[in-house]
């Protein structure tokens, strides 16, 4: 049994005494990562840390704001509709 669609294991990584990491060359190929490009690292203290290309974020993001809004002006607009 292999795993999920979409999902893979690249191994794993040492960080060195500068606190650097090297991204196994598998996934930087999947992901089109090339010499210089940016990666965001995020991190939560119960789940650990994630690291993603700018560009996947960026696309991932690209509306959120628009969303929220129209999240927030559909609240508002229940809260005074209610006696």
């Amino acid at each position: 049994m292999g795993p999920p669609e979409g999902k893979r294991f690249y191994g794993s990584i040492k960080v060195s005494e500068r606190g650097q990491i090297v991204i196994p060359s598998e996934a930087r190929k999947d992901f089109n990562i090339k010499t210089g490009d940016k990666l965001l690292v995020f991190g939560d203290m119960e789940t650990g840390l994630w690291i993603a290309p700018f560009n996947i974020m960026q696309k991932m993001m690209e509306g959120t704001a628009d969303f929220f809004r129209e999240v927030g002006s559909t609240m508002k607009d229940k809260k005074s509709k209610q006696p």
